[in-house]
């Protein structure tokens, strides 16, 4: 009688359970909660700045033509960080993963999560101090040699802090991220299917080209889409490295600026209707955010059903 009752005892009755499951669900309220007060927050607050007449507002011309050109900004820095970070990011992880003596891996894998753990400001600081001063004769060559292109035109920046370099700074600071879990994620890949792959006469390459990257797809897209939401935003190092100007299609140009830096740089000495002003483009970037973390659930629900390890 006694095996019969604990064989036919439910886990779910258990007091344990029964706590876990009420913490659990309390802590995703509590997470829909904070975000649904941090929005209506930026909702109720942004509405002078949305209301007030066009003069009201930083330009004089409304909010929209405010707001337009940092979002065009924030967006063209964060796509040059992922353009040069990817690439990179992805290479790396493989080497740790496939490639490396164990040690070697170890150690890398070690210095690659250091990288994540340097402070935002002392990136900018690099950017700012170094990176640009050494990067500005290679605008200049690009402004020389390739100024026919729109990105590349001149008169290139004299002290290299352009949005180019934004992005090349953002690129060094979400490569941590991307490279940390797309070596995970290329790990978890069942040894089975590449010592499968390997005895057909595959080739490593040929083992990761088939095995590995679509087995780490989805995750590959999510280690991206955060590395993206970093570099959105992203302020203090964007706000030490970009020189203040007008909205311009050159790379190499000063000008160009972010929202989140927008809004670091002229926050503390504003007041009134800009105070209200920056908080809307608070919210324009909580919603770019929200948008990209949607897209990137979608890509990941859409090929979930299909890894490479199926």
């Amino acid at each position: 009688m006694t095996t019969n009752s604990l064989t036919t005892s439910p886990g779910a009755g258990r007091a344990g359970d029964k706590v876990f499951s009420g913490a659990a669900m309390a802590a995703g309220c509590l997470i829909l909660a904070v975000l649904f007060g941090v929005a209506l927050f930026l909702v109720v607050q942004s509405i002078p700045a949305l209301t007030a007449q066009p003069e009201q507002i930083q330009g004089g011309h409304g909010f929209f033509a405010y707001i337009g050109p940092i979002v065009v900004g924030t967006l063209i820095a964060a796509v040059i960080a992922l353009v040069i970070a990817t690439p990179v990011s992805v290479g790396v992880a493989l080497f740790i993963s496939h490639y490396a003596p164990r040690r070697l891996a170890s150690g890398l894998g070690y210095v690659v999560d250091l990288l994540a753990a340097i402070p935002s400001v002392v990136y900018g600081a690099w950017g700012a101090a170094f990176l640009a001063k050494e990067i500005s004769p290679a605008y200049d060559w690009l402004a020389n040699n390739m100024g026919w292109l729109p990105i590349f035109q001149g008169p290139a920046s004299a002290t290299g802090k352009t949005i180019l370099t934004a992005g090349i700074v953002l690129s060094v600071m979400v490569l941590p991220i991307i490279t940390s879990l797309s070596r995970e994620i290329f790990l978890q890949t069942p040894k089975l299917h590449e010592e499968a792959a390997l005895a057909l006469g595959a080739t490593r390459w040929e083992m990761i080209r088939m095995a590995v990257l679509p087995f780490g797809r989805p995750g590959i897209v999510s280690a991206i889409m955060l590395g993206l939401g970093r570099a959105l935003g992203e302020t203090m190092a964007v706000a030490l490295v970009l020189s203040s100007g007008v909205l311009t299609a050159s790379l190499i140009q000063s000008g160009n600026q972010t929202i989140a830096a927008e809004i670091a740089l002229n926050f503390p000495e504003a007041s009134g209707v800009k105070v209200n002003t920056l908080i809307a483009a608070g919210l324009v970037l909580f919603v770019i955010t929200l948008g990209v973390n949607m897209v990137a659930r979608w890509i990941i629900t859409k090929h979930k059903e299909f890894s490479g390890a199926n």
